[in-house]
């Protein structure tokens, strides 16, 4: 159900420079691969398909982006910071509203970039992400942002603290970004520079310097005053061009040389959060009835060992039950088990909680001697008591065995000793004692034997 994450750090490092090792396949055929595998992964249960049904909608609709070679450009930014006047700009026709208002764009909207037609390039405005009362639009841009294979996170001046927290947030999502300055033209080469200078520093760790960039894209109209012959002064305001041909020569340049590892990219991350998601529900599902079985097995061995008479035949009827809990979790995981690799498994579990398990064991021998000592008088003396030790143990191995499976029986980076330090850590031992010792001797209490 995992996204494999090689492929994924290869394009990751494509797009920040390093060469491609020699016979690497393509990023757009590694990324429809991931997605056609997560697409049509048999282990996904339907009710997580029914579940998640939006995101699986979305793969079939990225594979047909990836095999367009589609690129989308975000922008992104605060109300008024020129986000439409920017697009129309790059587009060079008045294709997205602009206004005098704020907010004047309440919904994400798409254009293809005719310039750069062939390489199926489109820009998408969204709304501004600090509107009043605009919570549903701020989320939407955030939304697209998140889709979008590059984003353009516009500002018209130092950054606010909302602009600041959102380019952190849009840098966690791993997009690429460019952080332009939008209105340059209200400031002057000095101001300018020192704008610049201080957005790097807010960018500092997010993204390169030099995608830290200044346009302006609806300038102000130029004051003109003229005078005519009789020396009469009229002004007049003339309007001027906007300037992104630094912006747009930026985004052609990556989107020529990186716009298929882009797209690829922004596919991959959504395959590898929907994975993730998937694995979430399914390992949330899987938990639900894992816990009703371990705790099914804590109580019957529990039981069990409180009831059996005989010495040693109690700690044999423990391990067996102990075999039997680990490969019913396999199944449930869907990772069965064999029984030697079960018993392999309980071992080294046991091999961890070695000073634990050697005094759980003593127990049981001593209450199995005074089982047989007494005739069976004493089992409700003892059988409490053991009883309990046997649960928590179950507890213990129970949730280990679950952790390693969960994982992919692999312990991971943490090791077992690691992984049942942390399971005994967890867990409230006194409780657990406890709640077992009543149970234990209130099913004896209410058995015919007794």
């Amino acid at each position: 159900m995992r996204v494999p994450g090689g492929w994924l750090d290869s394009v990751t490092r494509w797009w920040r420079g390093d060469a491609p090792p020699a016979g690497a396949v393509a990023p757009a055929d590694q990324a429809s691969d991931a997605l056609r595998r997560l697409l049509e992964d048999p282990t996904v249960p339907e009710s997580v398909r029914r579940e998640l049904g939006d995101e699986f909608a979305r793969i079939q609709s990225l594979l047909d982006k990836l095999a367009r070679g589609e690129l989308h450009l975000a922008v992104f930014g605060r109300v008024s910071v020129g986000k439409s006047a920017l697009g129309n700009a790059l587009l060079g026709e008045s294709a997205f509203e602009t206004g005098v208002l704020h907010g004047t764009t309440t919904r994400a909207t798409q254009q293809q970039w005719t310039e750069a037609g062939g390489s199926g390039l489109h820009l998408i405005d969204t709304p501004g992400i600090n509107e009043l009362d605009g919570e549903a639009r701020e989320r939407l841009a955030f939304e697209v942002a998140e889709i979008s294979d590059l984003v353009l996170f516009v500002v018209d001046g130092d950054m606010t603290q909302v602009e600041r927290d959102a380019l952190a947030t849009l840098a966690r999502t791993e997009r690429p970004l460019l952080l332009v300055l939008n209105k340059a033209d209200r400031y002057d080469d000095a101001e300018r520079a020192r704008l610049l200078a201080r957005l790097r520093e807010h960018a500092a760790g997010l993204l390169p310097a030099d995608n830290v960039l200044a346009c302006a894209a609806q300038p102000a109209p130029l004051r003109v005053i003229e005078v005519d012959a009789a020396g009469n002064e009229r002004e007049r305001r003339e309007a001027r061009e906007s300037d992104v041909a630094e912006l747009r020569e930026r985004l052609l340049a990556i989107c020529a040389r990186e716009g298929k590892t882009l797209s690829a990219l922004n596919a991959g991350l959504f395959a590898g959060r929907l994975s993730d998601q998937v694995a979430q529900r399914v390992a949330e599902a899987r938990r639900d009835v894992a816990d009703k079985i371990i705790r099914y097995y804590c109580l019957a061995k529990g039981v069990a060992v409180a009831l059996n008479p005989v010495p040693v035949a109690d700690l044999l009827a423990a391990a067996a039950l102990d075999a039997a809990l680990v490969m019913h979790l396999g199944k449930v995981y869907g990772l069965p088990l064999t029984r030697r690799e079960a018993g392999q498994l309980i071992l080294t579990i046991c091999a961890q909680l070695a000073a634990l398990m050697g005094a759980i064991w003593g127990v049981h021998l001593v209450a199995s001697a005074l089982k047989v000592a007494s005739v069976g008088v004493s089992t409700l003396l003892t059988a409490g008591a053991q009883g309990a030790l046997a649960w928590y143990a179950t507890q213990v191995v129970g949730r280990a065995a679950e952790r390693y499976l969960v994982a992919g029986k692999s312990w991971g980076e943490s090791g077992p000793k690691r992984v049942v330090q942390d399971i005994v850590a967890q867990l409230d031992r006194d409780s657990i004692l406890r709640e077992a010792r009543e149970e234990i001797l209130a099913r004896l209490r209410r058995s015919p034997a007794r």
